[in-house]
């Protein structure tokens, strides 16, 4: 919790008597290198349940079994039903509930770790949004492998349930990056753009010729190559080219200029300046780490 932001908390505990809630307190080990959890469980409720937060540092991940539920999220309302999950940054205002009438029984799991937050941002990186996995059973078997393994008392249970996290986020990026499609499915052109450059990197390529070469216009190419792939054109030619030139410079003796000409670059200086800006070392550095 920021202890400089007053935490807010406002709830009714009405779940049934078969629910489940574990509160754990991670290792000072599992608290600097792990995803571990904080609380987690199984509530079946009524429609007298809600739970209202604000400045817990935390993230929350809720997979919805039966009934339904709504959650209220940065000004918005969501409704919840069989599939449903969301993933929140519990700093954030935020209330979720069973609505009047109905029943809501669903999976939980408040969980933190070094690099959360980055999973978070990635996230809502195009907008936050509840996602729906249907009759799918990978995230609600994630799920219930961490509320089970959360109940062991091993030293092997720590590490075993920071992998069921990652796998679960993993899931969740997965589901969560093509706005309005439902699933991550990359178009075929860009997975022939990316054939072609990795083919061709050494070419003169450029965000013109490749948009032409597809028949799409460089503008849509490049949003839509930045949608799917998290770089833009340009980064990812680049990106070809060193990776090119590491397997040179590791297991060739060919000079720094030759190999920046072999890549495609034509200034050595340049290709030295890309080279340390995505390395952090300059090319001859690299070689005599692995040399």
């Amino acid at each position: 919790m920021d202890h400089g932001r007053q935490y807010l908390e406002n709830a009714s505990y009405t779940w049934s008597k078969d629910s489940i809630r574990l509160i754990l307190s991670p290792s000072p080990l599992a608290k600097s290198i792990y995803f571990h959890v904080q609380e987690t469980g199984y509530f079946k409720t009524s429609d007298s349940y809600y739970t209202e937060r604000k400045n817990l540092n935390s993230f929350l991940i809720v997979y919805t079994l039966t009934g339904k539920g709504q959650l209220q999220y940065q000004g918005r309302e969501y409704t919840l039903c069989p599939g449903s999950l969301f993933f929140i940054h519990c700093m954030e205002h935020h209330r979720y509930l069973t609505p009047p009438g109905e029943k809501w029984e669903f999976l939980w799991v408040h969980f933190n770790g070094p690099s959360a937050l980055g999973y978070y941002k990635e996230f809502v990186r195009s907008g936050f949004r509840t996602l729906e996995y249907g009759h799918s059973h990978g995230v609600k078997n994630y799920m219930t492998q961490i509320l089970h393994s959360s109940r062991e008392k091993s030293r092997a249970a720590e590490p075993v349930v920071s992998a069921l996290i990652t796998n679960l986020l993993t899931e969740v990026l997965l589901k969560s990056p093509c706005e309005g499609s439902g699933s991550f499915s990359m178009p075929d052109y860009i997975r022939s753009v990316m054939a072609e450059i990795e083919h061709n990197f050494s070419a003169s390529l450029s965000l013109d010729y490749l948009a032409d070469l597809y028949g799409v216009s460089k503008f849509h190419l490049s949003r839509e190559f930045k949608k799917y792939t998290g770089m833009t054109v340009n980064e990812f030619i680049i990106r070809t080219r060193i990776t090119y030139a590491k397997g040179l410079l590791k297991y060739s003796d060919l000079s720094i200029s030759d190999i920046a000409a072999q890549s495609g670059v034509s200034h050595v200086s340049h290709f030295i300046n890309l080279f340390k800006a995505r390395e952090g070392i300059t090319p001859l550095a690299y070689r005599k780490q692995w040399k």
